[in-house]
């Protein structure tokens, strides 16, 4: 579906709306500027080079065309039962230094934050977009994932056996840096080569996988702020094929690292408690009323695939689903913590993907891939977790929940300001909606054009979940992000 972009035109509207971006990084601590020790280790940072030379594997990377932060490049390969995926991961561990200046930053970090007026990287982008990033025609030192598929799409360890693949130290080089769209573009002109040209292949065995094993992806339309010379606007689209099937190789990763830590008794995971009986019954009936029920026949997951997108009823069912898998958390294992060893948790999966995940894939972005990246290095080479990741393991859930509540709460200030500032010359005017929920008294909205979603005080029940209605803008307040609307009868 192509993207639906609205420009803001007014240079009072712009210069309002970079005020208040601007107040919102203020209030909340958040500079995207470094101590001067810590630019400095980044510029000398340089990964130990291992004995493992694996240069002459064609790798690629592939994601958003201007990205430069490039954490993972991959290779795939035909088997004669199937496939081989090799999946490089950023050394970003051999570059930080545990107990130093960078490390302590990181630390306090916790993620790269991503906001309308620009990001705020995780690690000083001379190590994050440079020195650490597998950008192409340049050697880099990687974690390299090898896994072997078969031809129904499993990986080994998914019937519970880890020890077919494996995870190394290597030298590699990446031969090209792949843009989501050309990707695209080449794989349906039928022009892609290499591992691009496999890519179609190997994720539909691994989406086919995820279906039996009883996972589920939303697949909701992105809701992406992009400022460029015009202004700032709001994309609304769904991703490509190719993002999809890129996240597989990701996904594959994470789930044999979550199997590799258990198997080892020590680790960090990625968990997400399942929905209760209570909650399920709750979506089954919201649907219901809307017009498109969950058959007793499909699983969760094959409900959501059935939907027709891009329809009011769809776009409703998506925002119902996305309340029932909450609770994502961190769970370190294996490690002492107030003199007690911590056990695994007692429901290790990843409800969502219905299996054992770890985070490992996106160490320039994320604090915590860094420790699972060295202890499933250690576990595979059957040698010990190195002594700091040992020593600070137990603290790395706290350090996510406080990055990531941060982000949560800077992301949705920012779109809140970002949306009013769209209709802050547009008071007055009505705006056709899709309905996706609709309690006690007041209603969400989704605007099409601009895309905002927002609340809509509805106490006459005017506005109907999986129906379209009209609104009527009435106040907007770009420095805190209201918008204040109203429902119109027709």
């Amino acid at each position: 579906m192509p993207a639906r972009r609205t420009h803001l035109a007014p240079e009072t509207t712009r210069g309002s709306l970079a005020a208040a971006l601007t107040a919102l990084r203020d209030k909340n601590g958040v500079s995207d500027e470094f101590p001067a020790e810590v630019l400095a280790e980044a510029r000398e940072a340089e990964a130990p080079v291992p004995a493992l030379d694996l240069r002459e594997i064609p790798f690629v990377t592939l994601d958003p065309p201007d990205s430069r932060d490039l954490d993972q490049a991959f290779h795939l390969e035909r088997t004669g039962n199937g496939f081989t995926l090799r999946y490089a991961i950023a050394d970003v561990p051999g570059v930080v230094r545990p107990g130093r200046s960078l490390d302590a930053e990181a630390r306090r970090r916790g993620q790269t934050l991503y906001l309308p007026d620009g990001s705020v990287p995780l690690h000083p982008r001379e190590l994050s977009e440079d020195r650490a990033s597998l950008l192409p025609d340049v050697d880099r030192v990687a974690y390299v994932w090898t896994i072997p598929v078969d031809a129904m799409g499993a990986a080994a360890f998914e019937d519970g056996e880890a020890a077919a693949a494996s995870v190394e130290r290597a030298l590699i080089r990446s031969r090209a840096k792949l843009g989501y769209g050309s990707a695209q573009a080449s794989l349906d002109a039928g022009t892609a080569s290499g591992p691009l040209a496999l890519l179609p292949e190997f994720a539909a065995l691994r989406i086919a996988q995820e279906q039996r094993r009883g996972g589920a992806s939303l697949n909701m339309a992105d809701e992406e702020v992009v400022r460029d010379e015009t202004g700032y606007r709001i994309e609304r689209r769904f991703p490509l094929p190719v993002e999809e099937w890129n996240s597989q190789l990701s996904l594959l990763t994470g789930m044999l690292a979550g199997r590799m830590m258990l198997d080892g008794g020590i680790g960090i995971l990625r968990t997400m408690a399942a929905p209760d009986e209570q909650a399920l019954a709750e979506f089954r009936g919201r649907v219901a009323v809307l017009g498109v029920p969950w058959r007793e026949a499909l699983t969760y997951g094959e409900y959501l695939r059935e939907l027709p997108r891009g329809t009011p009823q769809a776009a409703a069912v998506l925002h119902a689903a996305s309340s029932l898998f909450r609770g994502a958390d961190y769970a370190a294992f294996g490690v002492e913590r107030d003199g007690e060893l911590l056990p695994p948790p007692p429901l290790p999966e990843q409800a969502a993907i219905a299996a054992p995940y770890a985070h490992v894939t996106a160490p320039l972005r994320r604090l915590v891939d860094r420790w699972g990246l060295v202890v499933c290095e250690a576990l595979s080479a059957g040698k010990p977790v190195p002594e700091w990741a040992l020593a600070s393991l137990a603290e790395v859930p706290a350090l996510m929940r406080s990055s990531s509540g941060l982000a949560s709460r800077l992301g949705s200030a920012a779109l809140d300001r970002v949306e009013a500032a769209l209709v802050r010359d547009r008071v007055g005017e009505t705006f056709r909606v899709v309905v996706v929920e609709s309690k006690g008294g007041s209603a969400r909205v989704q605007i099409t054009d601009p895309p905002i979603t927002t609340r809509c005080p509805d106490p006459a029940g005017i506005l109907i979940p999986g129906k379209t209605g009209t609104v009527r803008v009435v106040r907007v307040d770009v420095a805190k992000g209201e918008i204040a609307i109203e429902p119109v009868a027709l």
